[in-house]
């Protein structure tokens, strides 16, 4: 996937990042060559989504390592340039178009580059519902998260969009925004997504998919707010992958494949022409 010079990028464009929570690599790359997430599709440079790994089994590891500028890792042999990156001596992965930050995140770093920064939260540790659950969204200039934007609710990300549509309709024309959205719709309970799935049955791995394409639905409506006042970056990823029963194992937060490889892309979004 070809490194945009990050440098030249912060302070002009808009930045989006958006974690599809638990979404796994193989689903992904599934739904998208069978058409069936459209609206997510047409952006990924060549439709396809790119194999990285994930720097955290579950989501609070991951968000961590993530907002410190280490993003999914590609496959393969790295040194890997990164887009964003503390200053930290004898980094081996800050190149020339990384764009370095004095501070601990990223988000800090963007504030003191002049953006807003906020957080739409999703699964628990953005609720601020405890002081674990506050490291997170304490990071940002705004956050929010309620029960209508976490994992029990069918409209989650819906929930989310309306509200990034409203965040950005409040802002000075001339504000640079950095929004982060943690999308819960694909963190168990996902069941409620597929059609004749029932909560006695649980999550499997079709409800999950259904998950994703219930999130392709109106992603496209998140992505024209966030470019509808200028170009906006955009960063696409899961944060771990979940398991549905592969070798015995349920769920995340362990070293399977299915949690650790995690589908990942970036691009941009064009704005007002």
């Amino acid at each position: 996937m070809q490194q945009p010079d990050m440098n030249t990028v912060v302070g002009v464009d808009d930045i989006l990042m958006v974690t599809l929570d638990t979404l796994r690599y193989d689903v992904a790359c599934e739904l998208a060559a069978a058409g069936r997430i459209p609206n997510l599709a047409r952006h990924l440079p060549g439709g396809r989504w790119e194999q990285r790994h994930s720097p955290g089994s579950f989501t609070y590891a991951s968000h961590q390592a993530m907002f410190a500028g280490f993003l999914p890792t590609p496959i393969g042999q790295g040194p890997h340039p990164r887009l964003f990156a503390a200053e930290f001596g004898g980094s081996e992965s800050t190149a020339d178009r990384t764009f370095v930050f004095a501070e601990s995140n990223i988000v800090a770093g963007l504030h003191n580059n002049g953006y807003h920064t906020v957080c739409i939260g999703g699964v628990g540790f953005f609720n601020r519902r405890g002081a674990l659950g506050s490291v997170l969204p304490d990071l940002f200039d705004e956050a929010h998260w309620s029960p209508a934007l976490g994992v029990t609710s069918p409209t989650s990300f819906e929930s989310q969009v309306e509200l990034t549509a409203q965040i950005v309709d409040g802002l000075d024309p001339g504000q640079r925004l950095f929004l982060f959205v943690n999308v819960s719709a694909l963190h168990q309970p996902n069941w409620f997504h597929a059609d004749g799935a029932t909560a006695d049955a649980g999550d499997t791995r079709e409800t999950h998919a259904a998950a994703l394409e219930y999130v392709d639905r109106h992603i496209g409506r998140l992505f024209d707010s966030m470019s509808s006042r200028r170009r906006c970056f955009a960063i696409v990823c899961s944060d771990h992958g979940t398991a549905y029963g592969e070798d015995g194992y349920t769920g995340h937060r362990l070293g399977h494949p299915v949690v650790w490889t995690v589908p990942y892309a970036h691009f941009f979004l064009d704005g007002p022409r």
